[in-house]
């Protein structure tokens, strides 16, 4: 069952394909992309019988780049990263932080391809998927992409997991177009794997984040909140605009599976009424130090009784 579904919904772990199923996966896409150029070639040479010689040439090289270079970068970019092959062995093309390819990146790598694949039989890909430490050939470096495996058990990867209720959809008019993709990564990372940190190594790594994501959109994390909320609520936000652009639905995009959010508290005044004693079942442990006496505050009345486990 495939984990990369779209945008920042996707499997945090992304794991680098190998060479050989890469090898394997253009093996085949060129395989077809080859029998559907002759075809086409074959049909041309009928059709133009008539015409002069030059014009003849002019038609099979814009055969060859039609066929050979622009449909491999069509069928990347509605596919959002999987072609024949890549499908075929369980392989995808994602951007560096996870999301999907769109046409730039696509174009990119078709038209770096014709030089690293098809002139050179795939020798500069393959020295440049062997020297690169991710396996990227030199078209994902200049694409800022990374071929990843789709087929991994998911037992082994992380979900980002939703924010508070009361902070769905309150970022709706952010403008989050200036967070590098490099911090939406890094958050993402966190907040898979914040429940496997120190909890005092978790609070200031969600303080430093959460800085650094409020200082790009101009909105700072609500007075109370764990900053580790704030964080999966801009997530969640960016994942339903993704989610929107990619398959034109609306909504905001909560994995399946995913482990309990957060709950409310300071770390100054110690954790709310549903982190005494370890949270909720199936939640994360207190991010900060327990308090020495269990915490009589009430939650506020428009927040669930429930209340959310806070990270840890």
């Amino acid at each position: 069952m495939s984990e990369l579904v779209t945008g920042e919904a996707v499997a945090l772990e992304l794991r680098p394909a190998k060479l050989p199923s890469r090898a394997l996966a253009v093996l085949l896409d060129l395989v077809v992309a080859v029998v559907v150029y002759i075809g086409a070639s074959l049909a041309l040479v009928a059709a133009t019988s008539s015409l002069d010689e030059a014009a003849q040439v002019a038609l099979s090289i814009a055969t060859f780049l039609l066929v050979l270079v622009g449909g491999p970068i069509a069928v990347e970019t509605l596919s959002h990263g999987r072609s024949l092959g890549k499908l075929a062995f369980g392989l995808r093309v994602v951007r560096d932080d996870g999301g999907p390819v769109r046409f730039r990146h696509a174009l990119v790598r078709g038209a770096i391809g014709v030089v690293e694949i098809l002139m050179t039989f795939g020798v500069v890909a393959c020295i440049a998927s062997l020297v690169s430490a991710r396996g990227r050939r030199l078209g994902d470096v200049f694409a800022g992409t990374l071929v990843v495996r789709e087929r991994i058990p998911a037992g082994r990867t992380g979900q980002v997991p939703p924010p508070p209720p009361w902070l769905a959809g309150r970022f709706a008019e952010l403008d989050l177009s200036a967070v590098p993709d490099g911090l939406w990564l890094a958050v993402r990372q966190y907040l898979t794997r914040m429940q496997q940190l120190d909890p005092q190594v978790s609070w200031e790594m969600a303080q430093r984040l959460g800085a650094d994501v409020a200082a790009r959109t101009g909105a700072s994390v609500p007075h109370g909140e764990h900053p580790a909320a704030f964080l999966a609520a801009v997530v969640q936000e960016r994942q339903s605009r993704e989610a929107r652009r990619a398959f034109g639905g609306a909504g905001s995009v909560a994995p399946a599976g995913s482990p309990a959010p957060f709950v409310s508290g300071d770390p100054a005044e110690g954790a709310g009424p549903s982190a005494v004693g370890g949270g909720v079942p199936g939640g994360y442990p207190p991010p900060w130090p327990r308090p020495s006496a269990p915490d009589t505050r009430q939650a506020p009345a428009d927040r669930p009784a429930t209340g959310f486990a806070p990270p840890a």
